[in-house]
């Protein structure tokens, strides 16, 4: 006979966390983020959540400013942690201390680590990619081998529980990737479907044989050099 009065045992809510910091590129963190909000939304047992320094308005590399959900101290043991990348800001990240001991704390108590776009960077400062192929904004890759990662040109990168995304918009492609992962095919084209995500570049696909990095070299190396000019080791370890 069933006892209708015995506790049910829940099972845990699987945290998506993302990190944020000043100066990242909303598209990185929101596109992706929307992909996990619906995954909430169509599934129990997901939430979501952005965690920061502190629960304040940050800048981003645009006028628009956001606000994380939680504090490192108050975020709930991530099943997933997701860094965004950006530009100038995301350069100078990789010499800040305290958010890299963040991460790896954060790191290890998530089954899945994954970042999008110059993210990775921050991963690999934190000492996180060693080893591991990764990807990254096409513009900084090459970096990520200065760390001891392997740097790969695709959309995103699977490599055991990292995953890392090309630039920008791939974040919403990597999410996809990992809905279909944690709650199946169907699921993943539901939120594909409900987020409308079907693009058709107006200017057709990107020609990455003209899309050549070394053109863009010297555009890269002073920004780089502006974001560590107080971290000269830094600097010139990852200096050409």
């Amino acid at each position: 006979m069933t006892d209708f009065s015995a506790p049910r045992h829940e099972a845990p809510v699987k945290t998506i966390a993302f990190v944020q910091y000043p100066g990242l590129t909303p598209l990185d963190i929101v596109g992706p983020l929307q992909v996990f909000s619906e995954l909430s939304h169509l599934v129990p047992g997901y939430d979501t959540v952005v965690v920061g320094e502190r629960i304040e308005p940050m800048a981003t590399d645009t006028p628009l400013s956001l606000i994380p959900s939680h504090t490192f101290e108050t975020m709930p043991d991530p099943y997933a942690l997701i860094v965004p990348g950006g530009t100038a800001a995301t350069l100078a990240a990789m010499a800040d201390e305290k958010l890299l001991d963040r991460l790896r704390t954060a790191a290890a108590r998530s089954e899945i680590v994954g970042s999008v776009c110059t993210g990775s960077l921050l991963l690999a400062a934190a000492g996180l990619l060693e080893g591991r192929r990764a990807n990254s904004h096409w513009m900084y890759r090459n970096l990520l081998a200065k760390f001891g990662a392997i740097p790969v040109a695709e959309r995103w990168v699977r490599d055991d529980n990292v995953i890392t995304a090309a630039g920008v918009s791939a974040g919403i492609d990597l999410a996809l990737h990992l809905v279909d992962e944690l709650a199946g095919h169907d699921i993943a084209r539901k939120v594909q479907l409900f987020i409308e995500y079907d693009p058709k570049p107006p200017f057709g696909p990107i020609d990455w044989e003209a899309a050549n990095p070394g053109q863009y070299a010297p555009q890269g190396q002073k920004r780089l050099r502006q974001a560590l000019a107080d971290h000269p080791a830094l600097l010139e370890r990852l200096a050409d």
